[in-house]
């Protein structure tokens, strides 16, 4: 048993349900390892769970996290394949804002030596999420053309670049104050506050994949700029969030985004992604992220970093739509 301070959303709500509260942490049980984490992120999953609007999410009180890097402290019953000190990373989706964490060592992934731990943390849920979407789920290649929402937040930033590492064109939707920023990194911007982009790209002949974090009326949108064997890939529901409107049930947008494959004489496709850590896929993934940020072949953009003490300023950075990038919560770097 060991105490620790953790995040707890106490109610669902605004930045005040969520609290820093003082608990004790049991030994992990077998095939457990327990962590003193160094860093955590707040996301979008976490600003979700908080509003209540996350599918299939737990009730409060709970303790949102999504994703972790920390060192070993104890290793549990049947437990070897790190040593005390290790440093590792999990996505962990909930208890990763906490000083200590149990997770399955089975989902633990070592951090290799030269790895810029803080920038690492980011890779774990934005950048895998977007490096499975476009190798898996949308099977880009070079010279395709795709549009990204949202093209300065973290996981659409992380779209940008590694959709021209593969050698793609990259359009997409930003705040107009971050256009000149977008464009110096090779997108093609258009407004989200107006949908001059949807004749735009449809004048262009269309787009090979769209990459959809708001859902609801948005996939409607991104539908109608696809070209013939074009995919949409909707993901994250965050249009309630990022307006600041009220919940909106998430299930029947999902079910309407799947019934467009009915549409199959217009040869375009439609599906709906979320990262999982018990893919095949994720491990090798996030073990190849590692190594090109170890490389300086992608860099991180930080948007913010704040302690874990200061986890009410983070879900309000998170809401304030100013600068690019992912927030990091220094929990004990």
């Amino acid at each position: 048993m060991a105490k620790m301070k953790k995040v707890v959303i106490t109610a669902f709500g605004d930045e005040s349900n969520v609290a820093i509260e003082e608990s004790n942490l049991t030994d992990p049980a077998a095939g457990e390892v327990q962590l003193s984490v160094e860093y955590t992120i707040v996301c979008g999953s976490d600003v979700n769970m908080r509003r209540g609007t996350y599918p299939f999410q737990k009730k409060p009180p709970l303790t949102p996290g999504y994703s972790v890097i920390g060192k070993v402290r104890i290793n549990g019953k049947g437990c070897s394949r790190f040593r005390i000190g290790d440093r590792v990373a999990c996505l962990s989706k909930y208890e990763g804002q906490a000083e200590l964490i149990n997770l399955p060592e089975k989902y633990l992934i070592s951090v290799p030596e030269g790895v810029d731990a803080k920038a690492a943390v980011a890779l774990i849920l934005d950048w895998v999420t977007a490096y499975e979407m476009l190798h898996h789920a949308a099977h880009v290649k070079a010279s395709d053309k795709i549009f990204v929402h949202a093209l300065s937040g973290a996981v659409g930033g992380a779209l940008l670049r590694l959709g021209q590492l593969q050698g793609v064109q990259v359009f997409g939707t930003a705040s107009s104050k971050k256009h000149d920023e977008l464009r110096q990194l090779g997108a093609i911007t258009f407004d989200y506050t107006n949908q001059k982009w949807i004749a735009a790209i449809q004048e262009l002949g269309g787009v090979d994949a769209v990459f959809d974090p708001l859902g609801f009326e948005s996939f409607d949108q991104s539908y109608s700029i696809l070209r013939k064997g074009g995919v949409l890939v909707g993901y994250g529901m965050n249009l309630p969030a990022w307006t600041k409107t009220p919940a909106r049930p998430v299930i029947p947008s999902v079910l309407k985004l799947f019934s467009k494959n009915l549409l199959f004489w217009t040869g375009k496709r439609t599906t709906f992604f979320g990262v999982r850590r018990g893919s095949k896929n994720f491990a090798p993934d996030l073990k190849q992220l590692f190594a090109w940020l170890r490389d300086g072949k992608i860099s991180v953009p930080i948007k913010a970093t704040f302690k874990l003490d200061e986890i009410q300023s983070a879900h309000r950075e998170y809401a304030s739509g100013s600068g690019t990038g992912s927030i990091i919560i220094e929990v004990a770097p």
